[in-house]
């Protein structure tokens, strides 16, 4: 970004930041806010799995994988808005 004006590079970071912010949101959620009521979520039955035991096993995991594809379609939109996507 050593060629992009100062204007745009600190809104390309200010959209970047807006974003990061969202995703380590979620990632605190799905990683130590759903685990610390894992007592209460598995009083709720779904498919014969208490949800505190299955978001201890899966769906954690799938939360973040999708996190890490939608962190990365976003961040290549905000790079080609400010032209400053990669080949």
């Amino acid at each position: 970004m050593s060629d992009v004006p100062p204007e745009k590079a600190a809104a390309h970071w200010a959209k970047t930041r807006s974003l990061m912010w969202t995703c380590l949101t979620i990632w605190f959620l799905a990683s130590f806010v759903v685990h610390f009521f894992v007592a209460t979520l598995n009083k709720v039955v779904i498919l014969g799995f208490p949800v505190g035991f299955y978001m201890a096993g899966q769906g954690s995991l799938i939360i973040f994988v999708v996190l890490i594809f939608w962190y990365a379609n976003r961040q290549n939109a905000i790079d080609e808005e400010f032209g400053v996507a990669e080949d």
